[in-house]
């Protein structure tokens, strides 16, 4: 069934109304008419399952037929933290990371980041991501927006991931003394966890673009307390060692059920 994502206020009563870019892409490009369901998404975790009553030429209704409650994402809330990539690769791991369930994504300028300062980023950008979350959110029938912070610098960065014992960071790097993820994901729980049912609130994924971090990047993050990590001997692509750290995560703390 489709799903189209919605503002609260589209609804009075028990009907919905669609106007603008939104009529446009469900029932020009969708070609809902009139007697179609489909459900509608809301920013309070609501689902609504609607049957089309009207379609004019530049707006349409629909009614409520069944509402339901869309269980909110279960802790550790999963971040990420990348140092811009390519813009593609940009766009296709946020699309990705709202499938896996991710909670926020936070870019920002790094050594080796495709773009060096914040406002390298070209006009638009931001509303172009805020489209791929809204149709990822759609595709997937997630109930919220995965956020996407505003982009900044490596320093702000650091005081922003606050590595504490609710709120854990694993730094992925490449270079020597790299962890097997497992082995320090178990040494986070012993450090931090008396229970083996409990669980951080938060946990940070930090991520380097196409060239990585700086050897003068690795060392600041040791000072903080973080041990890098690795995924194996192969070298993966940035929207590859995200998605392989999301799926570990999802799997060592039970968010697959």
């Amino acid at each position: 069934m489709r799903r189209y994502w919605i503002q609260k206020n589209q609804i009075f009563q028990d009907q919905v109304t669609f106007k603008g870019d939104q009529f446009h892409h469900i029932f020009d490009v969708c070609r809902q008419e009139v007697g179609h369901h489909f459900e509608v998404l809301t920013e309070d975790s609501h689902a609504y399952l609607v049957e089309v009553t009207a379609v004019g030429k530049k707006d349409a209704q629909a009614k409520i037929i069944e509402e339901r409650i869309i269980a909110s994402l279960a802790k550790p809330h999963i971040h990420l933290a990348m140092s811009i990539p390519r813009y593609n690769v940009f766009d296709s791991t946020i699309e990705r990371a709202v499938e896996m369930g991710v909670s926020s994504i936070l870019p920002f300028v790094s050594q080796y980041s495709f773009i060096r300062k914040e406002k390298e980023l070209p006009a638009g950008k931001e509303e172009r991501w805020q489209k791929i979350i809204v149709s990822a959110t759609q595709q997937s029938g997630r109930g919220e927006l995965m956020k996407v912070h505003e982009i900044t610098n490596w320093s702000k960065m650091l005081s922003f991931i606050n590595p504490n014992e609710k709120n854990w960071c694993l730094f992925a790097y490449e270079g020597q003394a790299a962890k097997p993820i497992f082995d320090e994901i178990n040494s986070l729980r012993k450090q931090f966890l008396s229970n083996a049912n409990d669980v951080p609130d938060n946990i940070w994924l930090i991520v380097g673009s196409e060239g990585g971090f700086s050897t003068q990047e690795a060392e600041e993050m040791h000072k903080l307390g973080l041990h890098p990590v690795t995924l194996g001997s192969q070298i993966l692509r940035v929207e590859t060692a995200c998605l392989t750290l999301v799926s570990v995560l999802k799997y060592e703390f039970g968010l697959m059920k």
